[in-house]
């Protein structure tokens, strides 16, 4: 039985938290192999006959517009790898929604030129430090110079950018000013993301750096009088900060130790057109396959939404965080999609 609220509005869940943000993964293809995102031993790829072609993203996204949705992002995997990319770009910039991009950055610079002409202004760079070697480390890859020169040229040519830092106790956590410092004379926005538990990654609670370490060095180093609060957005996911007279600001994504899940509006697109409702959740509902058929996905896309949990898929203690049962048979985050 549908719920009235559902009726009224298939993008409405029992809380009466409206989804607007629909977060659409291109491929769990990847340029980088970063340690927290994927198992080091790979993961099991989705035959590409069971991935949404460019019509089928395009279809599944103007149902998602037609009844309320306004923002996309495109997201991976690395989004940039697939090839027909810019027609995926293309095609959703008719669409009455703003388009963004999560993206390495290692492959930028070979589609700026189509970045301007589809009105995709605003680009999340995932960059975890500032040093060649742990960025080695961290994405199994050599590829740190390039990533920093496109980040440069997105700042150069205007885009609005924020750079996706995911912080890990004693690895890169003592770069925390260092990222800040960037804002000083770069108007960008860097955001502190909390570690967060998915299939392969190794989670635990030790390599957690909370909001409250990330705020204590930060008053620490720059002192509590130059630290401003800004003010968050109605659906905020990160909760924002300058240091004063600075260019840019900062940002901290603390979706383990301080939720922020009563405004979420998100609902994510897998690369295999499965709909997920909340990060954390193991569950998810194949509308591809209903869209292949010819049946409509409305009515799919209404009970996945309805029956969001209030707080992270229902793991609203560290107790239920730490036991792996109720996380580790949720995807990787590289074949999510952020």
């Amino acid at each position: 039985m549908i719920n009235t609220v559902e009726q009224k509005n298939i993008l409405t869940d029992k809380m009466l938290r409206k989804h607007n943000y629909l977060r659409i993964s291109l491929t769990e293809k990847c340029n980088l192999r970063c340690t927290y995102c994927m198992p080091a031993d790979g993961v099991q790829l989705t035959p590409k006959n069971s991935l949404m072609n460019v019509d089928e993203i395009f279809s599944i996204a103007k149902i998602f517009v037609d009844h309320g949705v306004n923002k996309i992002r495109l997201t991976g995997g690395e989004p940039l790898v697939r090839k027909d990319f810019s027609e995926i770009l293309k095609r959703l910039n008719s669409l009455n929604a703003d388009l963004s991009l999560t993206t390495n950055g290692i492959l930028v610079d070979r589609f700026i030129d189509d970045f301007k002409a589809y009105n995709l202004r605003s680009i999340n760079v995932s960059l975890d430090t500032l040093q060649a070697d742990k960025f080695k480390f961290i994405t199994r890859r050599d590829q740190f110079l390039k990533a920093y020169e496109n980040i440069s040229l997105l700042v150069q040519n205007g885009f609005n950018i924020k750079l996706n830092v995911v912080l890990i106790k004693n690895f890169n956590d003592d770069e925390i000013k260092s990222f800040i410092n960037l804002t000083k004379d770069l108007p960008i926005v860097v955001r502190f993301i909390e570690f967060m538990p998915f299939n392969g990654n190794n989670w635990d609670k030790s390599k957690l750096v909370t909001q409250k370490d990330i705020l204590h060095d930060v008053v620490s180093y720059f002192g509590s009088d130059k630290l401003v609060k800004l003010e968050d957005n109605l659906n905020f996911i990160s909760r924002d900060y300058q240091i004063s007279g600075f260019m840019g600001s900062f940002g901290i994504i603390s979706s383990v130790s301080n939720p922020f899940c009563d405004g979420c509006n998100r609902i994510r697109l897998t690369a295999n057109g499965k709909l997920k409702n909340c990060l954390f959740s193991n569950d998810e509902t194949d509308i591809l396959s209903s869209l292949r058929n010819n049946e409509t996905i409305e009515p799919l896309i209404a009970k996945t939404v309805y029956k969001k949990f209030a707080i992270r898929a229902n793991m609203d203690t560290f107790k239920k965080l730490n036991n792996p049962e109720l996380h580790s048979k949720n995807r990787s985050m590289l074949t999510i999609g952020g």
